[in-house]
């Protein structure tokens, strides 16, 4: 088994093993499930990502067969967010979730991210443990709609107390993780904890205006009321 970067003749295995990975691993119907790997994977999509070096794809290749793949994307300096670890489920006994992992940390590594964070949806279970064993704590939650049925989503990440700031605003105080971040439309947002263990996501720090945004809408969506500085939604918004 060989993990290499995915090539643009990839994205019909993509395709089919993100189908077969979602079918075993969320209780979806078809459609939804149809409509969302359509909208990810994308033939064009796929085309821009993998020229793009704020993205990842990583694949497990058996024999010339793609069986597994890692996706991934850089949301700011020192973050790499694992959106997505698919396996196809004949081969989910031979370790290549735990391969494509381990590299995923390499790239993270080489690239100078220091923070790890993935998210995903409260009823894998599997997916839960999975990052669990794998050294992630859950820090938050969040309520997305995939197909019009709304679902609880987690967030998990890697903690490291020492680069967590304590800021004392006119109301509460919060913890501030600037190696862990999230794009904004105009400045990238720090994730922000209600506590010092950083186990209670509270918000997100708006680096344009240091300023705490705290308002989520049901896709995930953070807007800063001071200076309009924007976070996209999660990947099962269609307008991600």
């Amino acid at each position: 088994m060989e993990i290499r970067n995915a090539r643009p003749q990839d994205r019909p295995a993509l395709r089919d093993v993100a189908r077969r990975s979602l079918q075993a691993s969320y209780p979806l119907d078809a459609e939804a499930i149809t409509s969302a790997v359509d909208e990810w994977y994308d033939e064009n999509r796929l085309h821009d990502r993998l020229r793009s070096d704020d993205e990842l794809l990583l694949v497990a290749d058996v024999d010339g067969e793609v069986v597994a793949f890692a996706d991934v994307s850089y949301t700011g300096e020192r973050t790499g967010e694992l959106y997505w670890l698919h396996v196809d489920p004949a081969y989910r006994s031979e370790n290549h979730g735990k391969e494509l992992f381990d590299a995923v940390r390499d790239h993270l590594d080489a690239r100078g991210a220091t923070t790890l964070r993935g998210r995903v949806l409260a009823v894998n279970k599997a997916g839960n443990a999975f990052y669990e064993r794998h050294g992630l704590t859950k820090v938050g939650e969040e309520t997305v709609e995939i197909d019009d049925t709304p679902y609880m989503q987690y967030i998990y990440t890697e903690l490291d107390a020492d680069r967590v700031e304590e800021l004392q605003t006119d109301d509460v105080t919060v913890y501030i993780d600037h190696d862990n971040t999230e794009r904004g439309s105009l400045a990238a947002f720090s994730v922000t904890y209600a506590d010092p263990s950083g186990e209670t996501l509270y918000g997100y720090w708006c680096q344009n205006c240091d300023t705490i945004a705290n308002a989520m809408d049901a896709m995930g969506r953070i807007r800063c009321d001071n200076c309009g500085n924007t976070r996209k939604g999660s990947r099962w918004d269609a307008a991600y």
